[in-house]
């Protein structure tokens, strides 16, 4: 159960970037504080930040339930599953070793959480 749980939190993490990435990318370059100013005008970024906070909760959970080293290289799955976010949603152009450098995070991680 708390490994769901954690894979929950984890999506979180990535959902709130993906979102945060969508909110950027209407605003354009954060070269003036009005443009600062306007991140926190944009439903995107607010959303992505009630995740980020919703995720910080089930962190707080995740944490009074299992150890800080048992529980934190399974975050490391947020690399993954933004990579595919930025392969689907944003048509980024992945290149190979990315792609060998994710295989080595999965393998890591699923020993690290053993």
């Amino acid at each position: 159960m708390i490994y769901l749980v954690l894979f929950l939190q984890v999506i979180l993490l990535v959902l709130g970037q993906t979102l945060w990435k969508i909110g950027i990318s209407k605003i354009g370059q954060l070269d003036s504080i009005k443009a600062y100013i306007s991140l926190f005008k944009s439903p995107q970024v607010l959303l992505g930040m009630l995740l980020f906070a919703v995720a910080s909760l089930t962190w707080f959970y995740i944490l009074s339930k299992m150890p800080l080293s048992k529980a934190y290289p399974f975050e490391s799955l947020t690399y993954v599953l933004a990579l595919f976010v930025g392969l689907f949603i944003f048509k980024e152009q992945i290149p190979l070793q990315r792609w060998i450098g994710v295989i080595f995070i999965v393998i890591g991680s699923y020993f690290a959480c053993k």
